[in-house]
């Protein structure tokens, strides 16, 4: 299966940088560039990709509104990880709740980067572990809260422990691996709880673990 992707991003190199690691990549795919969040949205509208790798700062339309635009049209299934140099708590927490699947710096190194696009790509969320630690003590202690959380009623006890097992950043493997169980009855669990709270993708379902409260696990 190729998986099609775009780039977001007002500097030349970086866009060429991510551009050869794309290109490499036997199951990668670019379908277009852009060097501005306005141009971004209309790249995304036309060729609708997978993944698109955004910039936060960028003239015209920053990352942050680029991805407001991109996740309140529900004709897009367009991911977005945003790849940038900055791991300020505002931007994180903005992009998180903005609908971000994902959160790299810009100087990680290659092979994380085709990993991000690939597990996002497969629906799940990509946080670098730092950006894991303060998106929960973050939501839980500091960030003003906009809206209620989502009603946990609906979930069964399985279901929430695996939601705060999504929230410390792991994957589907490592969470089975810590609870002795498999992937699959992760996988299930974990899915049905993104349907019930009607959650875009795991990186929504971490927000609203923390803003529920739900214990996370070390």
């Amino acid at each position: 299966m190729t998986i099609t992707v775009a780039i977001a991003d007002d500097e030349p190199v970086v866009r060429m940088g991510l551009r050869v690691l794309i290109e490499r990549e036997a199951d990668l795919r670019l379908v277009g560039e852009a060097d501005n969040g306005r141009a971004a949205v209309e790249l995304v509208r036309r060729e609708r990709p997978d993944v698109l790798l955004a910039d936060i700062r960028m003239p015209g339309m920053d990352g942050l509104e680029l991805l407001r635009q991109i996740t309140a049209d529900d004709g897009l299934a367009t991911r977005v990880v945003m790849v940038t140099t900055f791991e300020t708590d505002g931007y994180v927490v903005e992009a998180l709740q903005a609908g971000a699947s994902g959160f790299l710096l810009k100087d990680s190194v290659p092979g994380e980067l085709v990993h991000a696009i690939r597990v996002v790509a497969a629906g799940e969320a990509l946080l670098s572990p730092s950006v894991t630690r303060r998106v929960v003590g973050l939501f839980a202690h500091q960030v003003p809260q906009r809206g209620e959380a989502p009603a946990l009623d609906s979930l069964t006890a399985r279901e929430r422990e695996m939601m705060a097992w999504v929230a410390t950043g792991r994957s589907n493997a490592e969470i089975a691996a810590a609870l002795v169980v498999s992937p699959d009855t992760v996988r299930t669990h974990v899915s049905r709880a993104m349907v019930k709270l009607n959650a875009r993708d795991r990186a929504q379902l971490v927000v609203f673990a923390v803003r529920a409260g739900l214990p996370i696990p070390d």
